[in-house]
């Protein structure tokens, strides 16, 4: 698709239910008033920035504190502190992970296309993991940013195209851990530590933006890990995990369409440049895509309410067009 179509499809399509749908979703009654309230006690402390007032985002907050407006306050509070102490803008904006090649060999890991909703897919091999290759490449604090770097990434940039594309609001993300061989033995302090603080900073200051996580091939000696990793994590991410032995696929597969789903997952997927989870693989590459996304979402274009614009689902393969159900049901499914 030309950016010349795309265009016209923007301007076409301006009006259409599915593009409304993309800039208000369809907002719960109860859940717009709290909402409202929330965002009316933080602009009267002076403690809303711009860049977050978006009613997608307080939403977010609210649903990981039960909706409990004094508690998402705090937690909203607790990630502008964060990023300010942690200098996020500055990683999201300058951070260069220059032993990135390094790190996917030993560590494979990446998002590749997206689920059959529209949403990224991402992917880790767990359980190929070599953390003494990983300490000698990297250090779990420059992996953190890398870390940081990649959510930014996904909120700037993955999930706006993600919706042009999709033709709905896109804001989570759908993740498959193969953890083959993993157990308590192969997993040390340092892999413990990174998980740990990994989990710690996408509950508090990305909440709410995993849509599923399935956990392939878990066997014996991972379900006993699993015991111990579940005291890191927050109830509602937990309601949200699937564990699965190696009689996945089928489950697997009513989420990702077989093309997004790597050969050896048991997709039909086989990337032919270095392998299907040393790219960066999803319609946020296509150049075209990401002029549109920035046509869209960028200065001036403070959130999804100020949206009127929709791209044919068409473009990127594996996402299935929205049924009239599905785009009255956007805000709930994500």
């Amino acid at each position: 698709m030309s950016f010349r179509s795309i265009e016209q499809l923007l301007r076409r399509n301006s009006k259409t239910k599915i593009s409304r749908n993309i800039v208000d979703g369809v907002h719960d009654q109860k859940e717009e008033q709290l909402v409202q309230s929330l965002r009316e006690l933080l602009l009267a402390s002076n403690q809303l920035p711009d860049k977050f007032d978006d009613y997608y985002v307080l939403l977010r907050f609210l649903r990981m504190r039960g909706f409990n407006i004094l508690k998402a306050k705090e937690m909203f509070l607790n990630m502008l502190k964060w990023r300010e102490d942690c200098s996020v803008d500055a990683i999201a904006n300058d951070f260069k992970f220059e032993e990135y090649d390094a790190v996917k060999r030993c560590y494979p890991h990446g998002f590749h296309g997206v689920d059959r909703f529209g949403r990224p897919l991402y992917i880790e091999r767990v359980g190929l993991v070599d953390l003494s290759k990983l300490v000698q490449v990297t250090s779990i604090d420059r992996y953190v940013k890398y870390h940081i770097s990649e959510q930014e990434k996904t909120m700037s940039l993955r999930y706006p195209v993600c919706s042009l594309v999709a033709k709905r609001h896109i804001a989570s993300t759908t993740a498959i851990f193969d953890v083959k061989g993993l157990g308590l033995n192969n997993f040390s302090k340092s892999a413990r530590e990174m998980f740990a603080e990994i989990q710690k900073i996408d509950s508090n200051y990305y909440p709410e933006t995993l849509n599923q996580l399935y956990i392939i091939n878990a066997g014996t000696g991972f379900r006993a890990l699993w015991k111990v990793l579940k005291a890191f994590m927050e109830a509602r991410t937990l309601a949200k995990v699937q564990v699965l032995g190696t009689n996945y696929l089928n489950t697997v597969l009513k989420a990702v369409d077989p093309s997004n789903l790597p050969d050896f997952l048991g997709g039909t997927c086989t990337c032919p440049t270095g392998g299907c989870l040393l790219q960066d693989k999803g319609p946020w590459t296509d150049p075209e895509m990401v002029r549109a996304s920035k046509e869209a979402f960028g200065k001036g274009q403070k959130s999804f309410n100020e949206l009127t614009a929709t791209i044919a689902c068409e473009s990127f393969t594996g996402c299935q067009e929205p049924s009239a159900k599905q785009v009255d049901s956007t805000s709930r499914w994500n």
